[in-house]
């Protein structure tokens, strides 16, 4: 049941990972291209080094609020078809465990929107590795991951409000997630963010139990 519940998904997600990798990949690429360029005009990256350590840049803050808004269109076109064809509810009448069948459906788009999210931190660093010292490498990659993170933790909250049944709900949830999601944003200085990074992982982790209240709320027939 678990194999055929993440083939539904991937089926569902297919055409949007395509896209969202696309959209994400062109402006990284933007960026790394900018820079390239910049750096062949100015003769070599040494200038860059200095710049980044003086001003406090890391040249792809185009890519600041990207991933949150990949994961959380994401998760709109995983779940409101299912919500407003009400295929949902005939997905949790199957003889399964809704618990199971619903972490499987998070897991499933959690996993494939972490994995675009890793190709392109893969592509950043073999970029950054190719003109710049390892510790300023390091330093790009610590102010980028809160970037990504957003995206995950994005995905798991507008899952949270597309599976709640009631919009009353669905307004406070949306209230709360805007207020998580902007200590996430709230310093643009590079690695700022380096010491909470695992505790913010675990929060991310805790999101999951957000959809699973959803689903019970469902399940009691809670609705307008």
């Amino acid at each position: 049941m678990i194999k055929a519940i993440f083939y539904k998904e991937w089926i569902k997600t297919r055409w949007f990972l395509l896209v969202s990798f696309l959209t994400l990949l062109s402006f990284t690429g933007f960026c790394l291209i900018k820079l390239s360029r910049i750096i062949g005009l100015k003769g070599g990256a040494a200038h860059f080094w200095e710049v980044m350590i003086q001003r406090d840049v890391v040249f792809i803050e185009l890519l600041q609020y990207i991933p949150l808004l990949i994961g959380v269109v994401w998760a709109i076109v995983q779940f409101v078809p299912e919500v407003q064809r009400k295929s949902l509810k005939l997905t949790l009448h199957l003889p399964f465990s809704q618990l199971k069948m619903t972490m499987a459906m998070l897991i499933s788009g959690f996993v494939l929107l972490l994995s675009s999210f890793l190709v392109n931190l893969l592509i950043i660093t073999l970029f950054f590795n190719h003109y710049f010292a390892s510790e300023l490498v390091v330093q790009v990659l610590l102010t980028a991951a809160p970037w990504f993170l957003a995206g995950l933790a994005g995905y798991l909250l507008t899952s949270w409000i597309c599976l709640e049944p009631t919009w009353r709900m669905r307004i406070l949830n949306s209230v709360v997630s805007l207020f998580l999601l902007r200590i996430l944003f709230l310093s643009g200085l590079p690695g700022s963010y380096a010491g909470f990074l695992p505790t913010i992982t675990l929060f991310i982790i805790f999101f999951f139990a957000l959809s699973w209240i959803s689903i019970m709320r469902f399940k009691e027939g809670k609705q307008d």
